[in-house]
């Protein structure tokens, strides 16, 4: 009955994403809407495959911007998440402005970085770091401020030192919290370079966007979107497999109802 429910979940949000689609092609077909308004799927597929070379050259060099931006945002926001929490009075100095600083919108920093270090790939990267930067580090330091404080006394009176203490006590206990933050900030790193290639670049699937959007090609500009959503999900599957392959402990367990009898009453 189990296996039917789990099969029944993964099939209804895909039975409601088809209907949309199916809904979609129908505004088409009758033509409720022009085509260069909202293009029917088919013609969205159609512009996939005939632009993939094109998309590709593109979609790699967001990729770079967001991968190097990402892992910046990843070393430098943990990092400071672990300065914070190892000194209460830096983190009463810094914490505020590190709040203040998410009240600037992006949007308004992206023409600054364009004047003050062109139009090649760094402001796109420092765009990428400034998006993911804090998720991360607001996501560890409350995973590492959430520790059990009985345990971390356990450990002083075993005379461990801090950084024992951060190794096998606040560390694992802040992992879930640092992973969900990845996730966000993950999502987040392809949404920060296409912006960035909206200022003004050479390549990239901003860039794309905005040449197709110009010649009113509406089912390249939807091509593109596919492209950056499916970018975000590839992302977003990848920090979800590394969260397993770091914590193991955290897999679900087997309910009690498959088991059997046996191993229920040994467990």
């Amino acid at each position: 009955m189990k296996k039917w429910v789990n099969i029944g979940d993964k099939a209804l949000p895909l039975l409601a994403g088809g209907l949309l689609l199916l809904f979609w092609e129908a505004v088409g077909f009758f033509q409720w809407l022009p085509p260069y308004l909202l293009p029917p799927p088919s013609r969205v597929i159609q512009a996939l495959g005939r632009d993939a070379g094109l998309l590709w050259q593109h979609a790699r060099v967001t990729l770079t911007a967001a991968s190097v931006g990402f892992g910046i945002a990843i070393v430098a926001g943990g990092s400071l998440a672990l300065l914070l929490d190892y000194s209460p009075l830096i983190r009463r100095v810094l914490y505020p402005y590190l709040i203040t600083s998410q009240t600037i919108p992006i949007v308004t920093l992206a023409p600054l970085f364009a004047m003050w270090f062109g139009f090649g790939l760094l402001p796109k990267i420092l765009i990428v770091v400034l998006v993911c930067f804090f998720p991360v580090t607001v996501s560890l330091l409350d995973g590492l401020a959430s520790v059990d404080q009985e345990l971390i006394d356990l450990m002083r009176s075993m005379g461990a030192t801090p950084w024992q203490r951060y190794r096998w006590v606040k560390l694992p206990a802040a992992l879930p919290s640092f992973f969900a933050g990845l996730k966000i900030s993950g999502t987040y790193s392809i949404m920060g370079a296409v912006i960035g290639e909206w200022i003004g670049g050479r390549m990239g699937l901003g860039v794309y966007m905005l040449r197709v959007r110009q010649s009113f090609a509406t089912d390249r500009v939807f091509a593109v979107i596919v492209v950056i959503v499916a970018l975000s999900i590839l992302v977003l599957k990848l920090i979800q497999w590394l969260e397993r392959k770091a914590m193991p402990w955290m897999k679900t367990a087997l309910p009690t109802e498959t088991l059997p009898e046996g191993e229920v009453e040994n467990s």
